[in-house]
């Protein structure tokens, strides 16, 4: 529940944020058609050049729409997620500017903070309860006759197989004709069968939680990497603002480089999204234990970096 809040959430935020870098993109390829048909009337551009710029607006238009229905569908599941329609409650409109991530965000954990994982649990449970059965069934073989003394008379001459013999005969089998046994073999192979059940939900828990690791470590590279080119981009329409300030370059040339920039901007939102949207995939796959996870890996860096 928590994590589906958290992640509806965020994809409102993120929504929200593309929104207005798209609007910003519009903004200027709307502003590059006028100048170009501007252009191409005083005979400076080619019709080439007009349907270029119309290309690109109708172009980045499309991307308005899928970001309104990221936006709609994240807040419907947030009405939901609260126990009411969405005609019935509005989810806040979230700003990405609003979310931080944890400082210390995990590339390794030892398998033990898995273990808190409610399927693990249930898993766990399951074979204590299977593993229990066995006893059961076990502790059902040993006889159960009423011990006398005409039974010890009796078994006095012929040793212990007497007083087992006696006792079958008085008593019925005492096994129920193998009945006790057919039902320990089934408490054993039920035993086998959940073991194997715990072992692939230990197994999946492990990969689910490896994948997410990896996911935040892809993440962090992708991210890095899209800052780099946000702040190449933001440079570059600087630049180009300075120059045509001073009279060295077009208007064209300007709007562009805003154009690249915003571009880049929407980059940078989705992979900063995918961080956290992949931070609380970890806190999932944890079964919540996320206090533990920084707890650990902080006590694991001051225990490899002593003061």
């Amino acid at each position: 529940m928590t994590g589906n809040v958290a992640s509806q959430a965020l994809l409102v935020a993120s929504a929200n944020a593309q929104m207005k870098a798209v609007e910003k993109l519009l903004a200027n390829d709307t502003k590059n058609l006028e100048l170009v048909r501007a252009a191409h009337i005083n005979g400076t551009t080619t019709q080439i050049d007009v349907s270029l710029a119309e290309t690109r607006l109708a172009q980045d238009r499309t991307l308005l729409p899928p970001l309104a229905q990221q936006r709609d569908a994240a807040s419907h599941a947030l009405s939901i997620l609260t126990g009411k329609g969405p005609a019935d409650w509005i989810a806040p409109q979230f700003d990405l500017a609003d979310f931080t991530l944890p400082a210390n965000v995990p590339v390794s954990l030892p398998s033990e903070m898995a273990h808190s994982r409610p399927d693990v649990q249930q898993a766990e449970a399951e074979l204590h309860i299977a593993s229990a059965a066995v006893g059961v069934a076990t502790a059902n073989l040993y006889p159960k006759v009423t011990l006398s003394a005409s039974l010890v008379q009796a078994a006095s001459g012929n040793g212990g197989a007497a007083l087992w013999g006696f006792a079958a005969g008085i008593a019925g089998p005492i096994f129920n004709g193998g009945t006790l046994k057919a039902e320990r073999q089934a408490a054993v192979e039920g035993y086998n069968a959940t073991l194997a059940g715990y072992q692939q939900t230990v197994i999946s828990s492990f990969g689910q939680v490896a994948d997410t690791l990896q996911a935040i470590n892809h993440d962090a590279e992708e991210f890095h990497a899209q800052e780099d080119a946000l702040r190449a981009a933001e440079t570059s329409s600087r630049l180009n603002q300075q120059a045509y300030a001073q009279g060295e370059n077009s208007i064209l040339q300007v709007l562009e480089a805003e154009r690249a920039y915003q571009q880049a901007l929407l980059g940078y939102i989705r992979v900063k999204t995918a961080q956290y949207l992949d931070t609380v995939q970890l806190f999932v796959a944890l079964g919540g234990n996320s206090v533990g996870v920084f707890e650990q890996t902080v006590a694991s860096r001051e225990t490899r970096n002593p003061l």
